[in-house]
């Protein structure tokens, strides 16, 4: 298991409710759901739609995580 950090964007911080939070998981999917349990259904969507970077290299969830690492949940962004 590794302890790091999440950071919500846009959509997600809304959803969470806060701008971030401390992570406990050995993957990225594991840190997924529960994030998506803990926050609700309305978070659990977003994350379904949502691209994740871990220390600044977008990764899947199957990613293990290292001690320390930032993850950013990104959903996606609409502009012009």
């Amino acid at each position: 298991m590794a302890t790091g950090t999440v950071r919500f964007w846009a959509a997600a911080r809304a959803a969470a409710g806060k701008s971030e939070q401390a992570y406990d998981g050995a993957t990225l999917g594991s840190v997924v759901d529960a994030l998506g349990a803990e926050h609700g259904p309305e978070l659990a969507r977003i994350l379904g739609h949502c691209s994740f970077l871990v220390d600044g290299a977008r990764v899947g969830r199957d990613f293990q995580l290292s001690q320390g690492e930032v993850i950013e949940v990104l959903p996606p962004f609409a502009g012009g």
